[in-house]
């Protein structure tokens, strides 16, 4: 498996690094032997934080993510490789079960780019109008819902558009305020 760590902004100590990956091994090993590569990110964040982004692509459109920020890069590494872990954990049996895709997987560093739709224009009186942009383009995943509600947490996202495989209809799902989620369906 071919983990990469990096720094942002901060340095980080050789065993830090040497430790995130063995750790990620080990638990790629344990739960999830398919997986090929992961990105471990150590970063600086607000008050004198660190910020460890973990990002882990596993086949078949899934994508592993977890983020943590904590007073040192150790805590920080340990609480999203825990997060990792969980997803894991919760979902290893349908990660397995899972058949590969027959598209390719798309180049997703192709794909990801920043634009800026509309920007807010700069006025005394203008009210609170956020610059709306896009983030990234991507596929949109063929799933069924369950396992459209398990891409959206192993991706640690609060929403996932897909091709529902039972309608051929775009379908949403969304994790609500009250922690439910929720699902959108064109009538």
């Amino acid at each position: 498996m071919d983990v990469r760590v990096a720094d942002h902004q901060v340095e980080t100590s050789e065993s830090i690094k040497e430790h995130a990956v063995s750790r990620i091994e080990e638990l790629t090993e344990k739960y999830y032997s398919r997986a090929v590569g992961a990105n471990v990110t150590f970063g600086k964040g607000p008050h004198e934080h660190f910020v460890c982004d973990i990002v882990a692509p596993v086949g078949q459109g899934v994508v592993l993510k977890a983020s943590h920020r904590a007073p040192t890069a150790q805590a920080a590494f340990e609480s999203a490789a825990d997060k990792i872990e969980t997803q894991l954990r919760r979902y290893s049996r349908r990660l397995k079960q899972r058949k590969p895709s027959p598209e390719p997987m798309p180049d997703l560093e192709a794909n990801a780019s920043y634009r800026v739709f509309a920007a807010a224009e700069e006025q005394d009186d203008a009210p609170d109008n956020p610059t709306i942009v896009a983030e990234a383009k991507v596929d949109i995943p063929k799933a069924a819902v369950a396992d459209a509600v398990m891409m959206m947490d192993l991706r640690n996202t609060t929403a996932l558009m897909f091709r529902n495989t039972k309608t051929g209809e775009l379908n949403m799902v969304y994790r609500r305020e009250d922690g439910n989620i929720g699902w959108v369906e064109p009538q």
